[in-house]
């Protein structure tokens, strides 16, 4: 489980979650076709690499390059925020994220920590600028 926008609870809504699997699906075809290298596809920085053995959380899939263990980690941007983002460790750290005045944005990258993939699986609206039902 990632910090998602479902970690924010009923309140939330689902408008404005971006979902990317279609890419991810459309690079793994390309790289299983041989079209793609493993070094294309599997270029994780240190500190996502860093960030994904200490704050990850277990995916519900395995690695679509190396059949590994795959963590979801979780960046929120946006102001009053560090230019390289906040890593979110903790649920009530997002909760406290979405309360604020100030909207951002949050980002759920799954990471494989044995080959270095790494692929954005999400975004979503943090915060109560945004409209709300």
């Amino acid at each position: 489980m990632s910090f998602g926008p479902e970690s924010l609870g009923a309140t939330a809504r689902p408008t404005g979650i971006v979902d990317y699997r279609l890419a991810r699906n459309a690079i793994v075809k390309e790289y299983r076709r041989g079209r793609l290298k493993r070094l294309d596809v599997c270029d994780a920085q240190p500190e996502l690499l860093r960030n994904a053995e200490h704050c990850g959380r277990p995916a519900s899939e395995p690695c679509p390059i190396c059949e590994g263990e795959m963590v979801l980690v979780t960046y929120v941007f946006g102001s009053r925020l560090p230019a390289s983002g906040r890593c979110i460790t903790k649920v009530d750290e997002l909760a406290k994220l979405d309360r604020a005045a100030d909207e951002r944005a949050a980002y759920v990258v799954e990471v494989c920590c044995d080959c270095a993939w790494n692929h954005l699986v999400r975004s979503f609206p943090v915060g109560r600028r945004r409209s709300r039902l």
